[in-house]
């Protein structure tokens, strides 16, 4: 889906009613009554689920992240990467730092801001991209078993609908 897309469904979505699905103490619901906690689980899961599948290639699913954004050119520097996945820049050096000594990223001071460091993938790394696909949908199919056809595009449209939402200011 486009961002263009993306922009005119959450333009029809906020001019739909707007309902309070929680209200008082959500602390006490049941675990699986919980949208967050279902969330949370669902993520956990997932990442548990893909280190495995990564494992034998001696990535985690964290490190996957990197090496998409960098072959997909949404980001070529630190600071980039770490926008690219939500996680600081601290969290994304260590992350390079293991990249790196793993042989799949390089990484060079710019020569104008050396505040700047450019990171790419080295072959090895673009190598490595190529591998990981499969293992990740080996391990969406596992989570999607029993899902019809329009349940998954449902679920997708459900999903975008909620991180779309989750991007806007929480009215008071």
């Amino acid at each position: 889906m486009t961002n263009k897309a993306m922009a005119e469904q959450q333009e029809k979505f906020s001019q739909e009613e707007f309902f309070e699905f929680y209200q008082g103490d959500a602390a006490k619901l049941g675990e699986f009554e919980s949208v967050g906690y279902l969330i949370k689980i669902a993520a956990a899961n997932i990442l548990r689920n893909m280190d495995n599948e990564l494992q034998p290639h001696g990535l985690t699913a964290p490190q996957w992240g990197p090496l998409l954004v960098l072959s997909k050119g949404k980001a070529n520097t630190v600071a980039g990467c770490a926008r690219a996945i939500d996680v600081d820049t601290g969290a994304m050096t260590r992350m390079l730092d293991r990249l790196e000594a793993k042989g799949f990223v390089s990484r060079k001071r710019s020569h104008k801001d050396r505040r700047i460091v450019h990171v790419e993938l080295t072959e090895a790394g673009h190598e490595m991209v190529k591998l990981i696909p499969p293992s990740i949908c080996r391990v969406l199919n596992q989570h999607l078993v029993g899902f019809s056809k329009t349940e998954f595009e449902t679920f997708k449209d459900l999903l975008r609908r909620f991180v779309l939402n989750g991007r806007q200011k929480i009215k008071a």
